[in-house]
């Protein structure tokens, strides 16, 4: 089990599904992916259900049957993972598969962080909806690597922290969401790694497994909340956004480095 640098993939112009970075920052805001969200369940039970009858865990849907995450603030080892094929997931070891975990996830490779262990099974942080989604999958046809960091988001002091191996690495004024479109407080993770095809505020984008409470689309799609960079320093420090975190240009380039799969903590 190697430390990885950067299970993520380069930095180029990414679309899958209909998702670029551009429209991540349509209308001077954040959130946005594809044409909106949907609802999905499955009620296939066991480890050999048919993939068909399970949707896959993805920023796009909604997913009925997914345990919440009862420890949102609560650190890990870095563990995380990535299915070389489509994992089933379940509400618990061995119980009722409710959707599946794909590869890919915006066009670059899958790297989800582990929150729980229970001899072969791993419980993961799911990048749908409902916000703070987890599910268990088996241990098998998994790549596992450990990364050293964590970001951590403080909405009050709207300030950004980057820790290595569990020491500040940097500090940065953010911008977070406003009242009415708050930047959603938790456990999530960096999703993927987008660059844009064309000049956008942000030369890089990272979305995360996470959604907008208040927004069920953003720019035409389900309202996905991203790090991403913004060229007036004048909002740094201020509730302005949509739900997105806009950071320094130098904090972007500090983040840019940081693996799929790291966990990010957003506390109020």
């Amino acid at each position: 089990m190697a430390t990885i640098r950067a299970p993520r993939p380069s930095l180029r112009a990414v679309t899958a599904g209909g998702i670029t970075a551009a429209l991540l920052l349509s209308a001077g805001g954040c959130g946005g992916s594809s044409s909106g969200h949907s609802t999905a369940s499955a009620g296939t039970t066991g480890r050999n259900a048919a993939p068909a009858t399970a949707p896959e865990a993805t920023t796009y849907t909604t997913l009925s049957g997914a345990p919440a995450d009862t420890t949102p603030d609560g650190a890990t080892d870095g563990l995380v993972v990535h299915p070389t094929s489509p994992a089933p997931v379940f509400d618990r070891p061995a119980g009722h598969r409710f959707a599946t975990l794909p590869t890919t996830e915006l066009g670059g490779p899958t790297w989800v962080p582990v929150v729980e262990t229970s001899g072969d099974w791993r419980r993961v942080l799911l990048p749908s909806r409902p916000n703070g989604a987890t599910g268990w999958i088996p241990g098998t046809a998994l790549k596992t690597a450990h990364t050293p960091y964590t970001v951590h988001v403080d909405l009050t002091r709207r300030r950004l922290v980057l820790e290595k191996s569990a020491h500040p690495v940097g500090r940065w004024p953010v911008a977070v969401g406003d009242s009415k479109t708050p930047t959603p407080t938790g456990r999530t993770f960096v999703m993927a790694t987008l660059a844009p095809a064309k000049k956008t505020p942000s030369p890089i984008v990272l979305p995360l497994g996470t959604h907008s409470a208040t927004l069920d689309t953003f720019g035409g799609g389900p309202g996905t909340v991203a790090l991403h960079g913004w060229p007036d320093a004048s909002v740094f420090g201020k509730a302005v956004t949509h739900g997105c975190v806009r950071v320094p240009a130098d904090a972007l380039k500090a983040l840019s480095r940081v693996p799929l799969g790291s966990l990010v903590f957003v506390s109020a």
